[in-house]
């Protein structure tokens, strides 16, 4: 049997492999990727059981990423902006929850089992 893979899209180039060493320590397949372009280029894009992405990244923004995978791939949304709507604005691209940095791996990894079981 096969791990899920979880995608992380973090253009912070110091969170990004701390959040795939997260994934992996939980026992999943876990690939990073700078920027939604670079993710969707790839056949991660393809292969993913669930994705965590930035809210704010070069190019292509998590929310529009999101929306490509609306009521298919679980995501889950990160970000350190707190202005309002922004919650509204994921969960109507299908987003699962914003989670606010700094935030606990523990609360990242719940939120990553409870979408690989929905």
């Amino acid at each position: 049997m096969t791990k899920p893979l979880i995608a992380i899209v973090e253009d912070d180039d110091s969170m990004r492999p701390a959040l795939v060493g997260l994934v992996r320590s939980m026992g999943y397949e876990g690939e990073g990727f700078g920027s939604a372009e670079t993710f969707l280029a790839s056949d991660a894009a393809k292969r993913a059981s669930c994705l965590v992405s930035d809210y704010q990244l070069p190019g292509l923004s998590g929310i529009d990423l999101a929306a490509r995978f609306k009521n298919g791939l679980p995501v889950i949304m990160v970000t350190a902006r707190t202005e309002p709507g922004i919650d509204a604005l994921a969960a109507a691209q299908g987003v699962l929850c914003v989670l606010r940095k700094p935030f606990e791996a523990d609360d990242l990894a719940a939120l990553i089992r409870g979408a690989l079981d929905r």
